[in-house]
């Protein structure tokens, strides 16, 4: 098996993911919405998978209603084995198999590492960390069963490049884990024609990020701690669609020979 060559495909054609089924992780809310509304848009059915069901449903409901594309929901708990497999049956019976997974669920407590519990330092793992695995895994399977290769797009962040702030340890070293994840699975998986990338954000506004602040105010970082939270070089903080518009061009045939990357989105950070 190879990569297509698509050098004779036009613009229009190589970013339509028309015919193409997808599911995004944490698709309720915030980068996982915007994610699926761009892979919708651009002719993709979508699954919308997360821990809050009414979220994912509201969400889908919202997304169906206004793209050509149909748009679905599941209440999936990325951690859990048997939850992912659901999702992934569900996927391929409502569009009949996966073309694109995008592992984007994740959390990001603030507490100083003297501070962090072993039960929260796990939840932190196992949710950023097995749950890509998990997905992928499941994304995998069906890709090689169907015999026509894919994408997963796994959601990093720029703490997968370095350090952050105080009370990010357990993100940290989750999303370092992530990377490497994603170039192992792209050694591991090219054979059957699936590509795996990265996209690393920088911070964007969010409704799950300002929800934290709000809940938990002593505990997450402040602007002075991450100052991408006041500007950046681009002259303004990002917001999701900056996001969602780079994983597209990942998920599309525009990326077609790229594999094993992660992108950084970071409006110059890593500068």
């Amino acid at each position: 098996m190879a990569i297509a060559d698509v050098s004779d495909r036009s613009i229009a054609e190589l970013v339509s993911l028309a015919g193409r089924s997808a599911v995004v992780t944490g698709g309720g809310r915030g980068l996982g919405k915007a994610i699926a509304r761009r892979l919708a848009e651009a002719g993709a059915n979508v699954l919308i998978g997360d821990i809050d069901g009414e979220l994912a449903t509201a969400a889908a409901a919202d997304l169906d209603a206004r793209y050509p594309a149909t748009v679905r929901s599941a209440r999936m708990d990325v951690t859990d084995a048997d939850s992912v497999a659901a999702a992934g049956r569900l996927a391929c019976d409502a569009f009949g198999g996966i073309d694109i997974w995008v592992n984007n669920a994740g959390i990001f407590p603030s507490v100083r590492l003297t501070e962090m519990t072993d039960a929260l330092w796990d939840q932190v793992l196992a949710v950023n960390t097995r749950g890509v695995f998990l997905g992928s895994r499941e994304a995998a399977r069906a890709m090689t069963a169907a015999g026509h290769g894919g994408v997963i797009v796994n959601i990093v962040s720029t703490a997968g490049f370095k350090g952050v702030a105080p009370g990010l340890a357990a993100y940290v070293g989750s999303k370092h884990a992530v990377r490497g994840m994603t170039k192992q699975m792209a050694l591991e998986l090219a054979a059957q024609d699936i590509r795996v990338l990265g996209v690393a954000p920088t911070y964007c506004v969010t409704e799950g990020n300002q929800l934290a602040a709000a809940q938990n105010p002593d505990l997450v970082n402040s602007e002075a701690d991450i100052p991408a939270m006041l500007t950046s070089r681009l002259g303004r903080v990002g917001v999701p669609d900056d996001i969602a518009r780079a994983v597209l061009f990942c998920a599309s045939d525009m990326a077609a020979f790229m594999t094993g990357s992660t992108l950084l989105v970071d409006a110059g950070e890593a500068i």
